[in-house]
């Protein structure tokens, strides 16, 4: 693995900011399975910025799964922006590694509410990076390893495809992307001035089963289960590049383990231990294709009857402000440093996500 330090993540202390969040939870589920001894912490607000009901229950199943696990679990319910309580935190538990995967997220909801975004996205990542460079006070060992979430959103309207991390961002569409663009800035800065080792990964189109409810796959079933018009933008010719739950995870977990290496350049000064990297699919679906085979499984499931009349139920209409007509990541850098390539194909995922909305919502 190129200029990576191997972290161990058994014996450690590990923070994961947004835990009961959709790829938090499944984070957290993963290491509580993978771990033989340690501390998983979980960090969360529970907002409503979608049904707390979700939150609830994937951290329902967490608590189920810490209580046959030799690793020991604690929940603590409180909001990044509150500097004194994530103070508190890195002081009493001394995490070793962080995952800080809280954020408000969705573009289109930064539109009308940019409080939430600068709350969480960019105060809370301040309070983060802030008590990761406090961790090596008194001589401490500290953070090893800062993981955090970015967002494919990053590339706004960019039209050279894939995306790559090599291309240019600084043109975001929405502040949603500029929150994200702002917290990989900082992790250089703090990368750089205080040698924290940082890993940033920009995240494509993530979906599974108790997944978010504002993304379009699960909207658009619990549309169409309630014989609601589903609207497709751009007159579905959009491309996204989905990637399943269970890949980010893979992805997410095997980062965590490889740190970039701290180092000095020529003047003496520390080279920024410093890294971003896109996770996901590597192959753009064209969003119609994408529907029908959802529409499908949904029917497969017995989530929607087999005489559903989909073609009554959709409405083609334009773009929406904020989005962008493609996301295709070019994960190779992924691949070469951390021998990761996504497996999941959409019929497979979909299948498992329509599995699990007809047992969750008892169909």
């Amino acid at each position: 693995m190129k200029n990576k330090v191997h972290v161990d993540l058994n014996n450690k202390t590990i923070l994961v900011t947004g835990s009961p969040g959709f790829i938090g939870a499944n984070l957290v589920l993963r290491l509580l399975k993978e771990m033989s001894v340690g501390t998983i912490i979980s960090f969360d607000s529970m907002n409503n910025y979608y049904d707390p009901k979700l939150k609830e229950y994937r951290l329902g199943l967490i608590e189920e799964a810490a209580a046959k696990s030799p690793v020991k679990h604690i929940f603590i319910k409180g909001n990044l922006a509150d500097k004194s309580l994530l103070d508190e935190v890195f002081a009493k538990y001394k995490p070793a590694i962080v995952v800080n995967l809280a954020a408000q997220a969705g573009v289109r909801y930064s539109i009308d509410h940019p409080d939430a975004y600068i709350e969480s996205n960019i105060i809370g990542f301040y309070n983060i990076l802030e008590a990761c460079r406090h961790s090596y006070n008194n001589g401490n060992t500290g953070v090893e390893h800062l993981v955090y979430a970015s967002s494919s959103s990053v590339y706004g309207g960019n039209k050279k495809v894939p995306f790559s991390i090599d291309d240019k961002v600084d043109n975001p569409v929405s502040l949603y992307a500029a929150t994200k663009k702002s917290n990989e800035l900082l992790a250089h800065c703090y990368s750089k001035l205080y040698n924290i080792p940082s890993t940033g990964l920009r995240f494509f189109t993530v979906y599974g089963p108790a997944g978010r409810p504002d993304m379009f796959y699960f909207s658009a079933t619990q549309k169409l289960a309630a014989g609601k018009t589903i609207q497709i933008f751009n007159y579905g010719n959009c491309k996204r590049d989905f990637t399943y739950i269970n890949d980010i995870v893979e992805g997410v977990l095997r980062v965590m383990q490889g740190a970039p290496e701290k180092c000095n350049g020529e003047d003496g000064l520390p080279v920024p231990p410093y890294a971003v990297y896109n996770i996901g699919g590597g192959t753009p679906e064209n969003l119609l294709d994408y529907i029908s085979t959802l529409q499908e499984e949904l029917v497969r499931a017995k989530v929607l009857p087999v005489d559903y009349d989909f073609e009554g139920h959709r409405e083609l209409v334009g773009m929406q402000p904020g989005d962008v007509p493609i996301t295709y990541a070019d994960s190779k850098a992924l691949e070469e440093d951390y021998g990761f390539r996504p497996a999941i194909n959409i019929r497979e995922g979909l299948r498992k996500f329509a599995e699990w909305y007809k047992k969750y919502y008892k169909v």
